[in-house]
């Protein structure tokens, strides 16, 4: 017959005859759950990776539609407005000046389509080109929408941590913003910077 005794920490009762409890794991044990760990790790780096471009190329999208949306605010509305890249702090605000008035001065748009937009710290400006002013990857730039109905030619390069690249190019006579993945520099630019 066997002789019962009482475990003191779990209170339960435990057979003398049985083997005491291991502690610790097997080399067996550790190397099985490196595996699935190293599975699930397999599975879930392309995702992560997805989700960065996913978010560059969603910012690339809001910024092309301000600057379309500033485009057709300007000409509707007979004003010059001026979309400002500050590279250093990784986020572009618009001013806007009214030509009209008795002393034009550039203000903050504060409407609530033009506030201020930070990028997310995993997308930054890389770099502006615009017309007649030239290239900056530092400071502040700033492109001018015109009542007439014309934008400074501009390119803007936006980069995620990985360095993936999303271009996007201003069309003067037009508005419209092409945006297209990688580092392209268009043959319009080539003529900007000569």
């Amino acid at each position: 017959m066997r002789s019962w005794r009482r475990l003191p920490a779990t209170g339960g009762l435990a057979c003398k005859g049985l083997r005491r409890l291991r502690s610790g794991f097997t080399l067996l044990e550790l190397m099985i759950v490196i595996l699935i760990m190293g599975l699930m790790f397999t599975l879930v780096m392309p995702q992560i990776g997805g989700y960065r471009r996913a978010q560059l190329r969603s910012q690339a999208r809001r910024l092309a539609g301000r600057a379309t949306y500033l485009f057709d605010e300007a000409a509707g509305h007979k004003l010059v407005l001026r979309l400002i890249f500050d590279m250093d702090k990784n986020g572009y605000a618009v001013a806007k000046l009214d030509p009209y008035a008795i002393k034009p001065v550039f203000a903050p748009d504060l409407e609530a389509a033009s506030r201020p937009v930070m990028l997310p710290g995993t997308v930054r400006i890389r770099d502006v080109t615009v017309e007649g002013i030239g290239s900056a990857n530092r400071g502040v730039i700033a492109c001018n929408f015109y009542p007439e109905g014309y934008v400074d030619a501009t390119v803007v390069h936006l980069e995620d941590a990985s360095g993936d690249v999303m271009t996007l190019e201003f069309s003067p006579l037009t508005g419209q913003v092409a945006v297209a993945e990688g580092d392209v520099m268009p043959s319009s630019v080539t003529g900007m910077l000569q």
